[in-house]
C-alpha cells in the first residue's frame, strides 16, 4: 500500500465516522480557548473543563485577567499540572494581548508564539479552531497515531510530523483532521493498550497489518 492510498483511506474513513470532529475544550471566545489550551499542556481536557468555568466567570476577558494578580489566577488553576507556571503565563499573555494586540487574539503563528506559555502546538490549535486555518497541531496523540497508522515514516519530532501531515492532507481538511487524530488516539489508539479489535482503520493500519499479517 502506498502512502497516498493510506491517506485516502484514512481521510475517507474519518470523514464518514467522525464528520463533526471538534475540540473537547469548553470556551466562549478566542481568548478563552487560548487560555484553555495553555492550561491543557500535559493535562487532560476533562480536568481543564472542570477548572475553566469558575476561571472564566472571574476573568472573562484578557483585560480582566491582565489586571489580576498571579496569586488570584493561581487559586482557580491550582488543580491543573504545573499551576504556578501556568498562572504566570496566563497573566503574561493577557497583558501582552491587552498592550500589543488591542485585546484580540492574533491570527498569525509568529505573533501567537510570542505570547507567554504559547508554543507552536498551542498556536496551531488556536489557528485551526478559531480561524479555521490549515494548521496541524501535533500533540502526543497525533504524533503516536500518525506513526502507527503509517501516515508518517521516521518522523522524530512533532514539527517533522506536522510537515508530513500538512503535505499530504488537503488544506481544507487539516483543521478537522487534527481532531480526528487526537480523538482517535484518546479513545481508540491509546498509548498502552490500543483497542485494535474495534478500530475502524485496522485494515489499512501499518502497525496492525505488520503485527497480524492481515
Amino acid at each position: 500500500m502506498t502512502k497516498k492510498e493510506r491517506y485516502r483511506l484514512v481521510i475517507d474513513y474519518f470523514s464518514k465516522a467522525m464528520p463533526l470532529a471538534e475540540t473537547e475544550l469548553h470556551y466562549g471566545s478566542p481568548f478563552q480557548l487560548l487560555v484553555a489550551v495553555v492550561l491543557s499542556a500535559q493535562c487532560t481536557d476533562k480536568r481543564v473543563n472542570m477548572v475553566t468555568p469558575a476561571l472564566f466567570d472571574r476573568f472573562p476577558t484578557c483585560d480582566a485577567m491582565a489586571a489580576a494578580d498571579v496569586e488570584d489566577i493561581l487559586e482557580y488553576v491550582k488543580s491543573v499540572s504545573y499551576p504556578n507556571n501556568k498562572a504566570k503565563h496566563l497573566k503574561g499573555l493577557a497583558m501582552m494581548l491587552r498592550d500589543e494586540f488591542g485585546g484580540e487574539v492574533p491570527y498569525e503563528l509568529d505573533d501567537l508564539v510570542r505570547l507567554p506559555g504559547v508554543g507552536r502546538k498551542t498556536a496551531n490549535v488556536v489557528l485551526s479552531v478559531v480561524f479555521n486555518k490549515a494548521a496541524m497541531a501535533v500533540d502526543t496523540h497525533v504524533f503516536r497515531v500518525s506513526d502507527r497508522i503509517g501516515l508518517t515514516t521516521g518522523c522524530k519530532t512533532p514539527l517533522a510530523t506536522e510537515k508530513e501531515l500538512v503535505k499530504n492532507i488537503p488544506a481544507a481538511l487539516i483543521p478537522k483532521a487534527h481532531h480526528w487524530l487526537i480523538l482517535h488516539g484518546r479513545y481508540v489508539c491509546t498509548a498502552k493498550h490500543p483497542k485494535c479489535a474495534g478500530c475502524g482503520v485496522k485494515s489499512f493500519c501499518r502497525k496492525y497489518l505488520g503485527e497480524h499479517k492481515v
